[in-house]
């Protein structure tokens, strides 16, 4: 079964929208954990508008499950705080100062040395690497050259096309997929990935290991409630 990260950034969205402590940023990983989440995602910026760095020494101390910490390696506090925390994973993603948002993959081909030498340095301490790239089977083929453990597909152009034209929609990723498998990279997704595009993107990747969703699955609990909403999200992942 392909695994659900939770992604709380909307959790310390609404916190930091009022300040103090609530809701509680901790409270809710814990409790995604307990209503069946694999993992725990955060996306640290440095203008810490939603998850604050303190924040990630605290879930490190008392979650379980997988811990994906994404972000800009060109920072350097991104990669100190990555380093003293020592999370099950961290996900490259190339986000510009100020980006409100992810909104395209890295050019591995580019940035090839670059990412050699980032994907050694978090490797060297034993975590986990995956590098966030668009469906691009030559940006896949790059990857794999820097050594990385997976690639994170990002799925918002599958979104965008899901409603109509499933088959134009999902037809890079699955050649993407197949790219990754063809070259010993383990496979993540997400970005905009929901309730109504999930099941049939999970049912045609070949080779999925995780998803991260996060924006989508907030919004969902608004209405359904957490452990509803994660419930439904994990029976979409069902084969």
């Amino acid at each position: 079964m392909t695994k659900l990260s939770v992604n709380i950034n909307k959790i310390a969205t609404l916190r930091n929208s009022r300040g103090g402590n609530v809701p509680n940023v901790l409270a809710a990983a814990l409790a995604c954990e307990r209503f069946g989440a694999q993992g725990i995602t955060v996306h640290p910026r440095p203008d810490e508008r939603h998850i604050r760095y303190q924040d990630v020494y605290d879930l490190k101390a008392e979650i379980t499950t997988e811990f994906n910490i994404e972000g800009n390696c060109q920072e350097q506090k991104f990669i100190d705080l990555v380093l003293a925390n020592r999370p099950t994973q961290v996900t490259l993603v190339p986000d510009a100062l100020g980006q409100i948002t992810s909104n395209h993959g890295w050019d591995t081909i580019a940035n090839k040395s670059y990412l050699q030498d980032m994907v050694k340095l978090f490797k060297d301490q034993g975590i986990r690497v995956s590098i966030f790239v668009d469906p691009d089977e030559r940006m896949v083929e790059a990857a794999a050259e820097t050594g990385t453990d997976r690639v994170e597909l990002y799925t918002e152009g599958y979104a965008e096309v899901f409603g109509f034209n499933t088959q134009q929609a999902i037809s890079p990723y699955i050649k993407a997929a197949q790219k990754a498998q063809e070259v010993g990279l383990g496979l993540n997704a997400g970005h905009d990935l929901d309730l109504n595009n999930l099941k049939y993107f999970n049912e045609h990747i070949p080779g999925l290991l995780e998803v991260s969703i996060g924006h989508a699955l907030i919004a969902d609990a608004l209405y359904l409630g957490l452990e509803e909403t994660i419930s439904r999200y994990l029976g979409a992942l069902r084969a």
